[in-house]
């Protein structure tokens, strides 16, 4: 159990979430909510990134990717923990498992009054679920001609965001595209990150991630772009909003957010990169939480209610 847990590497999986909770949280700052889509909304996202994982584990396992000149944590196919049949059983296992939990998420959001929503979100699924996989595993996988961060920057930032406020709403909300994109330049930040880590060992593996084809230099520059733009849209979706003062405290995760680019910046050793990576997550995580309260909830408002019950 502690191999496959390693495997699913949970320190990706409360990045995967973020989207979910803002567009939930959008939702509910205007009366609309339902604790049922929301859950299986986190059990698919959760499900498409575990998957994502055992298949990038695999694809890169089995094209030797993941080798002695890698500079993350070993996988578990390299390491021979788990077995390329059992990964691909569970590969298996988790596409089923998140098919059925996005038909849940369809289910509760739309029944039987919407079959052409049901129809174009299952579509959606089946070609989320498709996309996991063909990162890194088959003949010719996208992530090894550096298309890895579009995939991650439309199902992890757009599709996660909007996707979930529609299921509510049924409409789209174009002030929402502001912190959507932010989350996916964040968590296109993220394999960003980890793709100038392995920079060495993917090109001489012949993975051509968008890293690879671009450079180092270049690589920081597009890092710098990714988070710095996010912070940006951030704040422009809480001025649109016409936050409170008190609505801002999602800035505290700024400060993680500026120390990583200062470390980024400084960093000359590719080694050193590593813990960046559950940096960025974690605060691309802490800012998404943060701003999903803000939505509903006055910093304010809970002091004074905390007041009145203390001295009544």
């Amino acid at each position: 159990m502690k191999h496959w847990i390693q495997a699913a590497r949970v320190r990706t999986l409360p990045l995967s979430v973020s989207g979910i909770l803002v567009g939930s949280f959008y939702a509910m700052s205007q009366a609309m909510f339902n604790w049922k889509i929301v859950i299986f909304a986190l059990l698919t996202t959760l499900g498409l990134q575990i998957l994502s994982n055992f298949a990038n584990d695999y694809g890169d396992g089995m094209k030797g990717t993941d080798n002695e000149d890698r500079i993350g944590p070993k996988r578990a196919i390299q390491s021979g923990l788990i077995s390329p049949q059992a990964m691909k059983r569970a590969m298996v296992f988790m596409s089923v498992l998140t098919l059925i939990f996005a038909i849940c998420l369809i289910y509760f959001s739309f029944k039987d009054r919407y079959l052409y929503y049901s129809l174009a979100f299952l579509f959606l699924g089946i070609i989320a679920i498709a996309s996991a996989i063909r990162y890194t595993v088959g003949k010719n996988p996208y992530g090894y001609r550096g298309f890895g961060d579009v995939f991650v920057f439309v199902f992890f930032g757009l599709v996660s965001t909007f996707g979930i406020y529609f299921m509510f709403s049924k409409a789209f909300d174009w002030l929402l595209l502001l912190p959507a994109t932010a989350i996916g330049f964040l968590s296109v930040g993220v394999l960003n990150l980890n793709n100038m880590r392995d920079e060495a060992s993917d090109t001489k593996a012949n993975k051509n991630t968008l890293v690879v084809k671009m450079g180092g230099a270049w690589a920081k520059k597009y890092h710098f772009f990714l988070v710095i733009s996010a912070m940006v849209l951030v704040l422009l979706f809480a001025y649109l909003n016409h936050f409170n003062f008190d609505q801002y405290l999602f800035i505290v995760a700024y400060f993680p957010l500026t120390s990583h680019l200062i470390t980024v910046y400084r960093n000359r050793n590719p080694k050193l990169l590593d813990p960046e990576l559950k940096k960025l997550a974690i605060s691309t995580f802490i800012l998404a939480v943060l701003l999903s309260l803000a939505l509903i909830f006055l910093v304010s408002d809970l002091i004074l209610y905390y007041l009145e019950q203390y001295f009544n």
